[in-house]
């Protein structure tokens, strides 16, 4: 009855367990420290220009280049437990049939590491040391959550399934960000208050107008 697979299977549910209780308390701490994220963004440049979605399509498609300028304070969503930030701005619009439905489009992402996982960044060896000097010593990094981008060229053109985006109307650029902790769920922005936890300040740009496609000399214009 007490044999060595019993004691093995006894101590192990047992450390299961503890380690179970321990991760659960770590991942509540993260409701016991303050957040309250801000952001500022707006389009400094915006063009629709016409290309292939494919090398071998014979189709061509009207794809959105916005360029734009953002001011974030993120700093308080990084706590001891946290593993990294992922931050990216969207393109957003309402869609043309009347369905209250809103199209949106990742224009621009980041990850921003903590120091204590620096080493999972996808960084040359200069670059790597360089980061790990500047951390050194640090749990916490709070410089690492202030952005201050300026006529920021996007990483993705966006189009739209018609193929259609030029001339769209109300369109706007949205901050949003999603937590990654060592241990716990992943946290998401937030649309209203939730104890310590503020939604995002601000965040959000005025409405704009996608330029109409330029035509060449002899065509009619759209």
């Amino acid at each position: 009855m007490y044999n060595s697979l019993t004691r093995i299977q006894n101590v192990f549910g047992f450390f299961t367990t503890v380690a179970f209780v321990i991760a659960a308390l770590i991942a509540a701490s993260d409701l016991t420290a303050p957040r309250a994220p801000s952001a500022t963004v707006k389009p400094t440049n915006v063009q629709v220009v016409k290309g292939r979605p494919h090398y071998y399509s014979t189709k061509k498609e009207e794809y959105a280049i916005i360029k734009f300028s953002l001011d974030a304070d993120l700093s308080s969503l990084f706590t001891w437990n946290t593993k990294q930030l992922f931050v990216y701005v969207t393109a957003e619009w309402p869609a043309a049939d009347s369905t209250n439905q809103t199209n949106k489009a990742i224009i621009w992402d980041s990850i921003i590491t903590s120091p204590s996982a620096d080493h999972l960044s996808n960084l040359g060896p200069a670059s790597l040391k360089k980061l790990r000097k500047s951390a050194a010593g640090k749990t916490i990094d709070p410089s690492r959550g202030k952005l201050s981008l300026k006529n920021q060229k996007p990483k993705y053109q966006i189009t739209h399934p018609t193929g259609k985006i030029a001339s769209t109307d109300d369109v706007t650029l949205r901050v949003h960000y999603n937590v990654q902790p060592w241990v716990g769920v992943l946290t998401w922005d937030q649309d209203s208050d939730f104890g310590l936890w503020k939604k995002m300040g601000d965040g959000l740009s005025k409405a704009f107008a996608l330029p109409a496609l330029k035509k060449k000399e002899g065509e009619k214009a759209r």
